[in-house]
């Protein structure tokens, strides 16, 4: 290993010693004393490393012979992540300490799943993609049960193990088909053995369970099951945890992927990225409407946006990786807004999750209800929300890489799907009298919800930046 490689991963060094040095510290002390103290450390060291990694110097790096990029797209996508993370485990630790969960694993293992996602937007390799996403997917299966007295979440936590070993077997015998016929795990070396984009049947079956692999890390249709439960079962938090930073680390991954190993052979995946993207948009648009509990529905919502950020993908153009990178970007601030409301639903002292709960919701708190209103209208896609903006870029992309189709498709689901979200506005507003909800906010959770709904009025005018950002790091990727 030479200066520049160790340069290269040295960020995941630094969390990957402190998730160690942690555990060790914990053990030998009074453990779960310990869990706001890790907790707060560990949401510090990701804004750090976050602001580490987002102001160093442009570069693009393959180390360890092309197995990690160090490049703007991997930075891309781990500032998001980063960020993402620090927000949900900000918001988390409070409620997580009253409801008795507050045990010092939970920080160290959204850690280690962080460090996970950061190797997977790096991998310029199968076995460091599989090395990633493995270090994600253990952490993320152990959080899920973490409520080891509820029969729900041990639930969620078995079926999200059991299926995920499925779709993890599946990503593995595409990458053995896949090194059977190029004779290499490089990505550099994979797209050198596509001449004029002509792929031998094998190398094509190989791909496909690829993509079904990462399919199912994505909650795309049909590999979407374990998604509703596992976000009903897991603890609040969890849930918060899943619906965001995993979500951009799997997408991010996905187009590393399909460009850098199979980007002269476009006309072959963005079919089935095509076909993924309208199966999760319809099914996640109309199961979406039956449900009653705000956290199947939240899963079913993202379903349906990743439909929308595959939907950019299958484009198989720079602009298309440009508008997904925006889309989740805009995706992942929408739900931390939104869960950080979730996690303070209550009554009587304990977590309600019914969305008829919010009956009358505003008459109690407005200011409140106003930042979810426009949060909820931002995830429906409705003008002049940021969130229609994110749809209105997939949707251009779409329409410019000949899939004029797909994009039709897409504002139908989109008008679909935006009743279920307009029905929790109708109740907070015009609902019966019930019951009446306690929201009894963290002054964290107030701020990223109230931050998250002023970022979708206010960033319509540049989007904050993050245009830019995502213009370079797509550039990056598809040349």
């Amino acid at each position: 290993m030479i200066a520049a490689d160790f340069s290269a991963i040295l960020p995941e060094v630094v969390l990957a010693l402190w998730g160690m040095g942690a555990l060790l510290g914990a053990v030998y002390s009074r453990k779960d004393e310990m869990t706001l103290t890790i907790g707060w450390a560990s949401v510090a060291l990701f804004v750090g490393v976050a602001l580490w990694i987002g102001l160093s110097a442009p570069r693009e790096v393959m180390a360890f012979g092309g197995m990690f990029a160090d490049d703007a797209f991997a930075r891309f996508a781990k500032v998001t992540v980063l960020l993402a993370a620090a927000a949900v485990l900000a918001m988390s630790l409070d409620f997580m300490v009253r409801r008795g969960l507050g045990r010092f694993e939970f920080p160290l293992l959204v850690v280690f799943a962080v460090i996970g996602m950061m190797v997977m937007v790096s991998a310029g390799d199968l076995m460091t993609l599989y090395m990633g996403l493995e270090l994600q997917s253990l952490s993320l299966y152990v959080v899920a049960s973490l409520r080891r007295d509820s029969v729900k979440s041990t639930e969620a936590g078995l079926k999200y193990f059991v299926l995920g070993a499925l779709a993890s077997g599946l990503l593995l015998y595409g990458a053995s088909l896949t090194y059977g016929f190029t004779g290499t795990t490089l990505f550099a070396g994979i797209i050198g053995t596509i001449r004029e984009g002509h792929v031998s049947v094998g190398l094509l079956f190989g791909l496909v369970f690829l993509i079904t692999g990462l399919a199912f890390k994505v909650s795309a249709v049909p590999f979407h099951m374990w998604t509703p439960d596992v976000y009903e079962g897991s603890p609040t938090p969890v849930t918060a945890f899943f619906a965001t930073a995993p979500k951009m680390a799997a997408m991010a991954l996905f187009a590393r992927l399909v460009f850098d190993a199979f980007g002269a052979a476009i006309s072959d995946w963005s079919q089935v990225l095509a076909l993924l993207a309208l199966l999760s948009m319809f099914l996640g648009a109309i199961a979406g409407i039956g449900q009653r509990d705000i956290k199947r529905l939240m899963a079913y919502s993202s379903i349906t946006h990743m439909g929308f950020a595959l939907m950019g993908l299958a484009a198989g153009s720079q602009a298309g990786v440009q508008a997904m990178l925006i889309y989740m970007a805009i995706y992942v601030t929408m739900n931390i807004g939104t869960f950080a409301f979730i996690l303070s639903m209550e009554r009587d002292g304990r977590p309600v999750t019914e969305i008829a709960s919010l009956n009358q919701y505003a008459s109690a708190e407005p200011i409140k209800a106003l930042a979810l209103m426009v949060l909820l209208f931002s995830l429906a896609g409705v003008p002049p929300m940021l969130g229609f903006f994110a749809k209105y870029g997939v949707l251009l992309a779409a329409v410019n890489g000949g899939l004029a189709w797909l994009a039709v498709a897409g504002v139908i689901a989109s008008v679909i799907a935006a009743f279920y979200y307009i029905r929790i506005v109708y109740y907070m507003y015009f609902g019966s009298e019930g019951e009446g909800l306690e929201t009894r906010m963290t002054p964290v959770q107030w701020g990223l919800m109230m931050a998250s709904g002023l970022v979708m009025v206010v960033g319509v005018v540049n989007l904050l930046g993050i245009e830019g950002a995502a213009a370079l790091a797509a550039e990056t990727l598809v040349r």
